[in-house]
């Protein structure tokens, strides 16, 4: 144990470790105004789009971060396009833009050689190769997307609770929701480009569906929610070090178990 926890605090695995205890404070916050919305799926789509976008930049010979948030912003730009749509036309939205990122990145992984390192680091998850740009990145999310989100919460609760409360005052929702998604869409791209795609959308998800259960209230189902994702970041970046396996389906296996126990238990609790 002295060993293994000597080995976190290596030079080598600090960056990394903190790089991705960022991210899991940070996105299971989204995830919950996503689930509230019922829009949880959008999730996945961003982070598809931009695992594209860092593939196309790489072959544009740009940034990648710059392309991944790019190509998220723009996900998020064509979701909001669908606003007040029929709920199926809004999955049927998320779902063709997940599927043409995926398509995208998988081309381009197997026709560009130098793209099949990356293509491995955002679909595996390679967090332990990621570099003090991350970092920075991580942070800055936290600080920035973080603010954002504390800024929009109240008309993003009350757009969902009271909706009649914007029409009466004349004013549109539209203009929040869209920042909300511009939010949401670049702090997954920047997540992607550290713990990879189903990594990033089980931050999203399966963090805020256990608290959802179990929360009596909405600040306390945000407190669980990130106390989930931040626990269970720590056990798989330990587990992944351990073993030496890629961290994203680590922390996936991890979330999904956590998912399991969560609504066996439940079950138990309130049978019937």
């Amino acid at each position: 144990m002295n060993e293994l926890f000597g080995a976190l605090f290596d030079p080598l695995f600090i960056r990394p470790f903190f790089t991705g205890l960022c991210f899991a404070a940070l996105l299971p916050l989204f995830g919950a105004y996503l689930r509230l919305r019922d829009e949880w799926l959008a999730a996945l789509a961003f982070a598809q789009t931009a695992a594209a976008g860092s593939l196309l930049a790489m072959l544009a010979g740009v940034p990648l971060m710059l392309g991944g948030l790019l190509a998220a912003g723009a996900a998020a730009a064509l979701k909001s396009g669908f606003e007040g749509a029929a709920r199926g036309v809004q999955g049927a939205a998320y779902a063709l833009l997940l599927v043409a990122g995926w398509a995208v990145s998988v081309l381009l992984v197997a026709n560009l050689p130098l793209a099949e390192r990356l293509g491995h680091a955002l679909f595996d998850g390679q967090l332990y190769f990621t570099d003090a740009s991350h970092l920075v990145a991580a942070l800055a999310s936290v600080a920035l997307f973080g603010a954002g989100l504390l800024r929009l919460s109240n008309g993003l609760l009350l757009a969902h609770f009271f909706p009649d409360f914007f029409r009466a005052r004349g004013r549109s929702v539209r203009r929040i929701h869209f920042v909300f998604d511009l939010l949401v869409a670049a702090a997954l791209a920047l997540a992607t480009m550290s713990v990879g795609v189903m990594a990033a959308f089980a931050l999203v998800f399966v963090p805020p569906w256990v608290a959802w259960s179990w929360s009596m209230s909405w600040h306390r189902s945000l407190l669980a929610g990130v106390l989930v994702s931040v626990g269970s970041y720590v056990s798989a970046f330990m587990l992944a070090l351990v073993f030496d396996q890629p961290f994203g389906p680590v922390l996936a296996l991890i979330l999904v178990l956590v998912g399991v126990v969560s609504s066996v238990a439940r079950g138990f609790r309130h049978p019937g």
